[in-house]
């Protein structure tokens, strides 16, 4: 993408080599945000992570976030004032930490963060999510004013999904930048 930048918000326990988002951070503009502590993520601390991570880059900016780095991307919004620099969000796969069934090192990242982002954003979300159901991560998106798109039974869209480089997943984070306002190119893999 041009001079766009997008910084890669992986889950918990990060983003093994075969998953999308670990391909994807080998294009040119594409950085991760690496986090202290993958295993026992405190939001607060994920958020200054993030924060720093947005003031160190200039021009235009997108947020392609995974799993908890859905409810990041929230949080974040939800405090930071320095919002206006991102351009949008494709928020793949949000899970829901408010379920019972969640392990306690997740416990932190409730209540989940509702308030609309303040950037253009899509919620991609799979029929058959172990993390969460479809009809709450559609409510999710809702409250957040993302798009949502359904993309059939793909699991938690992670490496096990068999994506490979995801193509579409480009494509929608490209359709996340126009509706910013932003005209990105996307080079073909």
């Amino acid at each position: 993408m041009d001079d766009l930048q997008v910084l890669i918000l992986p889950g918990w326990q990060g983003s093994g080599p075969e998953h999308w988002q670990s391909r994807w951070e080998q294009r040119p503009g594409f950085t991760r945000v690496q986090q202290g502590d993958w295993l026992w993520p405190r939001r607060g601390d994920w958020m200054a992570q993030l924060e720093e991570a947005v003031l160190a880059r200039r021009g235009p900016l997108l947020l392609a976030a995974h799993s908890l780095g859905c409810q990041l991307v929230a949080a974040w919004a939800a405090h930071s004032r320095n919002t206006a620099r991102v351009g949008g969000a494709l928020l793949v796969a949000p899970p829901d930490p408010e379920r019972e069934d969640m392990p306690p090192n997740l416990y932190n990242w409730r209540p989940i963060v509702r308030q609309r982002l303040p950037f253009a954003a899509t919620a991609v979300i799979s029929s058959d999510d172990p993390y969460c159901t479809p009809a709450r991560a559609a409510a999710m998106a809702a409250d957040w004013g993302a798009r949502c798109v359904d993309i059939g039974p793909l699991g938690h869209i992670n490496a096990d999904s068999g994506l490979g480089d995801w193509a579409q997943g480009l494509e929608l984070l490209r359709e996340v930048a126009v509706a910013a306002g932003l005209s990105p190119t996307i080079a073909p893999w």
